[in-house]
């Protein structure tokens, strides 16, 4: 049996994952944005005589690789050993796949095309003339639609033909000047053995591809042909009266591409759904209230319907406390069950259904093809402070996770584009700071405009984030930002096993660390809360218990053994030490501590402030505790400084192993907690 290699590679967002799963069956992450795949996958299966190795690589607009995920593709093209190309091209947007296919042929490996979504093209009534590509090209098609799974069996027929014609190989070139200068460069390197096409490298040079460039250089034919290279790059741009050569070269592509369209396409004849939904979606005027619409009723889906299952959450985890307190024997293991782990633990897992709504508005958002457009009309209003509509991506996605976050703003090329939006996105509320925002809202507002002030939390958080990005780009990065190009996907229905299955690893993944790191923090604040044990003072306590007259006054005795305990605490003497820098902001110590754990993750405010205050008053649930100890304007301070002050540790790392330099990696860490304390320093007093 033979094994076939093939490489499968395309464009972001044109079904290259679809089109595995309709082949293999293999289940791969199918999104609206690029970056989805970080890492290629393999599929392996037999088809007839043949074992078919299959290798879905990131997609990449062109050779010319601007993000990690690009860089992925072309180091595999250029140096991997496979036998063959699968090019998927959207064949909604043929002209401009083409551009990359244009410069697969130069790799000189022999390709199949497939036209991937054709079946939106024959609703439409056009058609795609696949033989007539042939002709043009010498490269063999195939319509095909990885949703119908048409074609996808002629896809693998034509690929294992193409595999086993020896003479089979694209015949498209450039622009005469171009190839004349190109024959010059590699007859020079045929001189030496290269793995790759000496006529590959040549086109390359000429295009100042750096990585082909310092392949060359280390060689010793560098020296022969270092000179005739910039002798060429000059001539071709006086020739095509260019400045940079890289121009030269795209409109090349460009031409040849719209050339191959207009003779292989039958255009549609009708205005697509997509299109009558896009003069609603993306109308200058009423784009913006529409997108404010929808962000708007995912918080208060959030706030409204999360609520609901809360009371039963809190009540079964209080049963559960209970239980445990009568079930295991009295002294250490009990307390820091019952009263530490079991409290913290319910108290963050009561919001998880908050989270998900959350997530699942987000999703749904991606998966129709509308965060797409929400980019797009966001373009207008994030240019006027500083930012580009792509960085809108990677603004959004902070609401769900500041990790992933960062490192989907490796889209945008321009690096001071890239480092603003990454120093900004920490005012993005992830879904960590929900439950602190969720106990505190619903605490200290009346049920009728809760969802209203969460809405104006996440929209001023982000306002704040891009007032920031503004001063950013007036101060330390000056200079326009780059022009917005962004391709809109067709809206499709989401696929509701994909929301099931990202809801269900998003809840395994917050249980696992609730139960695990929320856990261990909840049990470390509960040692440090009840340790030192002063023995004689806890049995003059407990005697006095015993000689009350009455239940209330047991239960006073008991606030008070509880509160004396943790004022003489270990915990005690850590936050009356952290406490004068925060006091000016309406902070007493048992928020600074609450504070300073969030810095670790932000779902551990709510397990600490849990411990800190619950055990003081156990006839009430925590919402009721935090509003009896916690004043209004110190609840308001503590709001402003959660949504500004630094993300979790995961996050603060992920920003430093994408940002190497030291000096952006201090200021990212320093300049948001000192805003943070200002801003909240500003509404306690003038709240008080």
């Amino acid at each position: 049996m033979k094994t076939i290699k093939i490489a499968l590679v395309g464009q972001p967002n044109v079904g290259k994952s679809q089109l595995i799963n309709a082949i293999s069956g293999a289940h791969l992450h199918v999104g609206n944005f690029s970056g989805v795949t970080v890492e290629y996958k393999k599929v392996e299966f037999d088809r007839g005589d043949y074992h078919i190795e299959m290798i879905d690589l990131p997609g990449l607009y062109s050779l010319d690789a601007y993000t990690p995920e690009e860089e992925v593709t072309k180091k595999y093209l250029m140096n991997e050993d496979y036998d063959l190309i699968i090019n998927v091209v959207d064949a909604n947007t043929i002209a401009r796949n083409l551009n990359l296919t244009l410069q697969l042929c130069t790799l000189e490996k022999k390709m199949v095309v497939a036209f991937n979504m054709y079946d939106e093209i024959k609703k439409m009534g056009g058609d795609i003339d696949t033989d007539r590509f042939f002709d043009i090209t010498g490269i063999k098609a195939v319509n095909t639609s990885a949703k119908e799974k048409t074609g996808v069996e002629k896809l693998f027929d034509i690929s294992i033909q193409a595999y086993n014609d020896s003479t089979y190989k694209c015949k498209l070139s450039y622009d005469e000047r171009i190839e004349e200068e190109a024959r010059k460069i590699a007859k020079i390197l045929e001189k030496e053995k290269f793995k790759l096409p000496a006529r590959f490298i040549a086109i390359r040079l000429l295009q100042e591809d750096p990585d082909i460039y310092q392949m060359v250089h280390d060689r010793p034919i560098f020296l022969e042909v270092h000179e005739p290279l910039q002798k060429a790059i000059e001539r071709l741009k006086i020739e095509f009266d260019e400045e940079d050569i890289k121009d030269v070269f795209a409109d090349e592509r460009v031409a040849l591409a719209k050339g191959i369209v207009h003779q292989i396409l039958k255009a549609p004849k009708k205005e697509t759904l997509t299109d009558k939904i896009d003069n609603i979606l993306i109308h200058p005027i009423l784009g913006l209230p529409i997108f404010l619409f929808f962000m708007y009723a995912i918080f208060w889906l959030t706030f409204e319907v999360g609520s609901i299952p809360m009371d039963y959450i809190d009540t079964v985890f209080g049963n559960i406390s209970e239980a445990s307190a009568r079930m295991l024997p009295e002294g250490f293991v009990n307390s820091a069950i019952s009263e530490g782990i079991i409290p913290a633990v319910g108290a963050v897992v009561m919001f998880l259904p908050n989270i998900l709504i959350l997530f699942f508005g987000i999703n749904i958002l991606e998966q129709t093809g509308y965060m797409a457009r929400a980019a797009y009309v966001m373009d207008g209003v994030l240019k006027h402070f500083g930012l580009q509509g792509k960085s809108f991506i990677p603004l959004v996605s902070g609401f769900g996770c500041t990790v992933p976050a960062y490192m989907a703003a490796r889209t945008l090329k321009n690096p001071k584009d890239r480092l603003i939006t990454m120093l900004v996105l920490g005012f993005m509320s992830c879904g960590a700071r929900l439950p602190v925002y969720v106990l505190l809202v619903g605490a200290f507002f009346a049920p009728a405009i809760q969802s209203d002030v969460m809405f104006g939390i996440y929209i001023g958080g982000a306002i704040l984030g891009l007032i920031t990005a503004k001063v950013l780009r007036l101060t330390l990065f000056k200079g326009e930002p780059e022009p917005f190009v962004m391709e809109m996907p067709k809206y499709r229905f989401p696929s509701l096993k994909a929301l099931g299955l990202d809801l269900w690893i998003k809840t395994k993944m917050y249980l696992k660390k609730a139960g695990t790191f929320i856990a261990t923090a909840a049990f470390i604040i509960w040692f440090l809360s009840s340790y030192p044990v002063n023995s004689a003072q806890i049995e003059q306590f407990d005697k006095k218990i015993e000689m009350a007259q009455s239940d209330n006054e047991k239960s006073r005795l008991e606030i008070e053994k509880n509160s004396w305990i943790l004022e003489h605490s270990y915990l005690a003497d850590m936050g009356k030490a952290i406490e004068p820098v925060l006091r000016p902001i309406g902070f007493d110590w048992k928020m600074s501590v609450a504070a300073i754990s969030g810095l670790a993750a932000k779902e551990v405010v709510v397990s600490t402030l849990a411990v800190l205050y619950h055990t003081s008053d156990e006839d009430k649930n925590l919402t009721d505790v935090i509003k009896k100890n916690i004043p209004f304007a110190a609840a308001i301070s503590m709001i402003i400084l959660i949504m500004i002050y630094s993300p979790c540790l995961a996050a603060m790392s992920t920003f430093y192993a994408e940002i190497p330099q030291w000096a952006w990696r201090a200021f990212y860490t320093i300049y948001p907690n000192v805003l943070a304390w200002i801003l909240a320093f500003i509404s306690y007093n003038i709240l008080t």
